[in-house]
């Protein structure tokens, strides 16, 4: 018998289709409710993203010799977040991403990969802002951006996106 194979994927490209919502109060992050990403302070970044990165969750690998053989294997150690980013477009009167997200900040960022669709898979990150820096392009050859980092500091890799509020 043949082994099983995965699941066929119906593949996509992220423009058009994740999301990312800043959401201010999530009381369990495994289970985030409608009314929580819907709330009047939570706020769509989407629109005004240029770049993502260190959203990704990855597990030490702990070496684990021993006087019996000369090999030494490993096994899964602590699990940690990466060094997450997100690049923002600039406006020239700075009444963009700044006037939202301060250093300091703690708060929720909530990445919805297949899009805000009930019942599909999000990842969720309590977060606090470690810096909020406008980038200077000298060469001007690509738009004025603000760089904001971000100390993750607890997450939910597998949350369902919760449906319509009831």
């Amino acid at each position: 018998m043949a082994p099983q194979p995965l699941p066929t994927t119906q593949r996509y490209i992220n423009p058009e289709v994740t999301t990312v919502y800043l959401v201010p109060e999530i009381a369990d992050l495994d289970a985030p409710e409608r009314s929580e990403l819907d709330d009047a302070e939570s706020v769509d970044l989407t629109p005004e993203i240029a770049a993502m990165t260190g959203w990704e969750v990855s597990t030490d690998r702990v070496a684990v010799p021993d006087l019996a053989t000369r090999k030494t294997g490993r096994i899964s150690g602590r699990i940690n977040p990466g060094d997450a980013s997100i690049t923002f477009y600039a406006s020239d009167d700075t009444e963009d991403v700044r006037t939202v997200i301060q250093r300091g900040d703690r708060t929720n960022i909530v990445i919805l990969d297949g899009g805000d669709v009930d019942g599909q898979s999000m990842r969720v990150f309590a977060v606090e802002v470690s810096a909020v820096t406008p980038t200077v392009d000298v060469a001007g050859s690509e738009a004025a951006r603000v760089m904001v980092d971000f100390a993750i500091n607890d997450w939910a890799e597998s949350a369902v996106v919760p449906g319509p509020a009831s």
